[in-house]
């Protein structure tokens, strides 16, 4: 009865000493494999890389002049070409054109609503079409790169042989410099001088209506 006691313990002993752990809590973390020495490799590239901070642009130049000094062409000014209906005028312009002259004037200008004075941008209308527009502007560039300002000097080395030299009609010793377009276009431009060969303002349009020198007239 003894020995069987014995034996019982022993049994009972050797079962607790080669029993498995107990298991791990529900929601703990597994320790990481031991490191094998190797190189961690990087992600490849379109993974999880993160991307490259961009180089910041360089801020763009400021225009030397106003856009709206060079709109003028030898065919027109802007979306506005010569030759084409005063009714379209508006839309093509983008804003409202102030009309000056009565309903009933075959010839007459409109201004865009920012000229304050009526000489210093127009555009003439006559018979319904859109046939030439005049500056006495100073920062407004003519077709070519003449401006107010300028002498006969300066006008013949931008335009050289193109150039048709007039007497002014009212003005002793003034002129009327007349430029074709050299693209074979039918607009000219017409700067006018003063006596001491200086230009005081211009004008581009269709003849014969570019070369009228009392407005519609």
């Amino acid at each position: 009865m003894r020995t069987c006691l014995s034996l019982a313990l022993l049994v009972v002993s050797l079962t607790a000493c080669t029993s498995e752990r107990p298991p791990a809590e529900p929601g703990a973390t597994a320790p990481p494999a031991a490191s094998q020495g190797t190189t961690p490799t990087p992600p490849a590239a379109g993974t999880d890389a993160p991307a490259p901070t961009p180089t910041p642009a360089e801020p763009a130049t400021p225009p030397a002049s106003d856009p709206g000094d060079s709109q003028a062409r030898f065919d027109g000014y802007g979306n506005l070409h010569l030759g084409m209906a005063a009714a379209d005028m508006e839309k093509a312009w983008g804003g409202e054109l102030n009309r000056l002259g009565g309903a009933q004037d075959p010839c007459y200008f409109m201004t865009p609503k920012w000229v304050k004075v009526p000489a210093e941008f127009a555009f003439m209308i006559e018979d319904g079409k859109f046939v030439r527009y005049s500056s006495e502007r100073a920062r407004q560039v003519a077709p070519g790169g003449g401006r107010i300002g300028m002498t006969t000097a300066e006008i013949g080395a931008l335009y050289k042989d193109r150039i048709e030299t007039r007497p002014h009609k009212y003005v002793d010793g003034a002129h009327y410099l007349r430029i074709k377009d050299a693209g074979g276009g039918n607009g000219v431009l017409v700067f006018e001088t003063d006596p001491a060969g200086k230009v005081t303002e211009w004008r581009v349009g269709l003849p014969p209506q570019v070369d009228y020198v009392e407005g519609c007239s």
